[in-house]
């Protein structure tokens, strides 16, 4: 298999994921800004749509969209138990959980990357950030990850979008559930794994 990825970006998510899951994978970088592969390849060329994560299965078959990606890769590795089974509520509440990470975080973090956003918009943008964050440190009460004791690939998707808080200033000093979980997963051999491939790691 083959991942396309931006350092830092969503993708960051998708490159746990495999690491967690042990299957044998090629990671390659495709930034959003130049949108130039490491040997010239048009990146559009690929995905028209120009962004991250793209996997590309060993058959040339390309899946897009992340949390799709997350839950393709748990699901080759049930013994790994990086996703719920399907057809069981935690499989409902992880694919709950991947839903609301991109509509009411990532895509919140958007305006702040952008510098035509302006500053009213940002602030907007800020505010309704902190809202979310809240109501997920919330719901980490008594649990070590999104899904109760378990690691799921959920929990790789809130590491990864949370990481562009201080960037952008989003204080996360208020929630101090999600930094814990933000701490025990800079413990993961995986993650620091993609951090360390991706260039993230001082």
């Amino acid at each position: 298999m083959k991942l396309y990825y931006s350092p830092g970006a969503c993708s960051l998510a998708s490159h746990i994921a495999l690491h967690e899951s042990g299957l044998p994978f090629q990671a390659i970088a495709a930034p959003t800004k130049t949108h130039r592969l490491p040997d010239g390849t048009d990146y559009y060329a690929i995905n028209p749509l120009g962004y991250v994560p793209l996997l590309e299965l060993d058959d040339g078959t390309r899946l897009a969209e992340g949390a799709a990606i997350l839950q393709y890769i748990a699901d080759q590795v049930p013994e790994r138990h990086l996703a719920p089974p399907y057809g069981t509520l935690p499989r409902y509440r992880l694919m709950s959980w991947l839903s609301f990470i991109s509509s009411e975080l990532h895509k919140n973090f958007s305006p702040l990357f952008n510098p035509a956003s302006p500053e009213e918009v940002k602030a907007a943008s800020r505010e309704r950030l902190a809202g979310r964050l809240r109501w997920v440190n919330d719901q980490l009460e008594g649990h070590e990850w999104l899904l109760g004791a378990d690691f799921s690939v959920a929990d790789a998707y809130l590491f990864t979008v949370t990481n562009w808080a201080p960037r952008v200033g989003v204080d996360l000093a208020p929630f101090a559930r999600i930094n814990e979980l933000r701490s025990r997963m800079q413990g993961r051999p995986a993650v620091l794994a993609a951090l360390r491939a991706e260039g993230l790691l001082a």
